[in-house]
């Protein structure tokens, strides 16, 4: 019985921050605050209860993504779809195990699925991790959400280099990775992939918090900062997308997206 307490109490919480039913949302998480604030409550609070409350408020027309990041195939050229981890955090990784009904094949920037739209994302195989044909591009175009729970822009928003991709800025460029992929099936494969990352001899950084605040400021993001409040944060991946594109196309980028140390 206790355990539905907890799922609806946290279910509420997420509402408040804009996750409604029906939702397409990725979910970017670190629960390690809340944990600790069940616990100092003496109360008991596991990673599947925080993942079901999030599946509660969207319900059964909704669907779930959380990234699995993984960047050991950039040291030793190996991905399995269906058993390398992720490092995404401990949410991350339970919900790779038991929800993930899909997970996309970027050996480096793949996505668990799960939910009504999941099939949308069964056969992703996307060259360049922040292309358009790539998990964040399919986000885009449904105009779903990004939720992000007590982790600030800096350490969360993968988002933005998808949208740097799309806007071709000269501060990143092309890098091609090769290895050995275990697909679903089993199946092994030599292929080649690519990541649009920074340029480290101009020694650039990222550097979106600022960004971020300009987001809060145009009230483009709803909920809680992160380490305040429930700690989640929803944003509309559009209105995201054409504010942090302007920023680029107005020359704004410096400081606001990224800097560099030369």
């Amino acid at each position: 019985m206790y355990k539905d307490k907890v799922i609806d109490e946290l279910s509420k919480r997420w509402e408040k921050s804009g996750l409604v039913n029906g939702d397409i949302f990725l979910l970017i998480s670190s629960v390690k605050r809340l944990v600790l604030k069940y616990k100092k409550k003496k109360k008991d609070i596991s990673i599947d209860q925080i993942i079901e409350s999030f599946l509660n408020v969207i319900g059964k027309s909704g669907t779930m993504l959380v990234p699995l990041f993984n960047f050991d195939f950039t040291k030793n050229g190996y991905f399995s779809v269906n058993d390398t981890v992720s490092q995404m955090g401990a949410l991350s990784e339970r919900f790779r195990i038991k929800y993930s009904a899909v997970r996309t094949c970027h050996p480096v920037y793949s996505f668990g699925v799960c939910g009504k739209k999941k099939n949308l994302f069964s056969d992703i195989d996307n060259f360049s991790a922040y292309g358009k044909d790539s998990p964040f591009g399919i986000l885009k175009n449904l105009n779903g959400k990004i939720a992000v729970l007590d982790l600030e822009d800096q350490n969360s928003m993968t988002y933005y280099h998808y949208i740097e991709e799309m806007n071709k800025v000269e501060w990143r460029y092309f890098k091609k990775f090769k290895g050995l992929c275990v697909d679903k099936n089993g199946f092994k494969k030599n292929k080649e992939y690519s990541i649009f990352v920074r340029n480290l001899e101009k020694k650039i950084k990222t550097n979106v918090n600022p960004t971020g605040e300009l987001l809060w400021k145009n009230n483009l993001y709803s909920g809680s900062r992160p380490i305040t409040g429930n700690g989640l944060r929803v944003i509309k991946t559009r209105e995201m997308y054409s504010f942090v594109s302007n920023i680029i196309k107005e020359n704004l980028a410096y400081g606001n997206l990224y800097i560099s140390e030369n």
